[in-house]
């Protein structure tokens, strides 16, 4: 299996919504959330491109850390890693809270 870069740091969190900000990877996760583990056969067939296609944008995922595979038979299954989303998410809102902080600090000088 591929190494994965899915550190805690900011490094980390880059690889993960570079991986979520692409329609076509979301749209993977999207199918696995909602279907559950799918093998690549079964991704594919419900996306406009060939299995290489998607197999490449499985990797960008496994790679951020969002996905998971692992061999079933001849095949390969991927299954979502809510961890991982949960880390993205944790993310979101530390930048929202310093958003929020800022715009504070900016009203508190304009009122003054």
């Amino acid at each position: 299996m591929r190494k994965r870069h899915a550190d805690r740091g900011l490094t980390g969190a880059a690889l993960l919504f570079a991986a979520l900000g692409d329609p076509t990877r979301l749209a993977l996760i999207q199918q696995l959330s909602q279907g559950g583990p799918a093998s690549i056969s079964t991704l594919a067939d419900r996306q406009w491109m060939t299995r290489q296609g998607v197999t490449k944008h499985l990797h960008v995922l496994a790679d951020a850390g969002v996905i998971d595979g692992s061999r079933q038979g001849r095949e390969q299954v991927w299954m979502l890693n809510p961890q991982r989303l949960a880390e993205g998410r944790r993310q979101i809102d530390i930048i929202a809270a310093g958003w929020e902080q800022a715009l504070d600090r900016l009203k508190l000088l304009l009122e003054q």
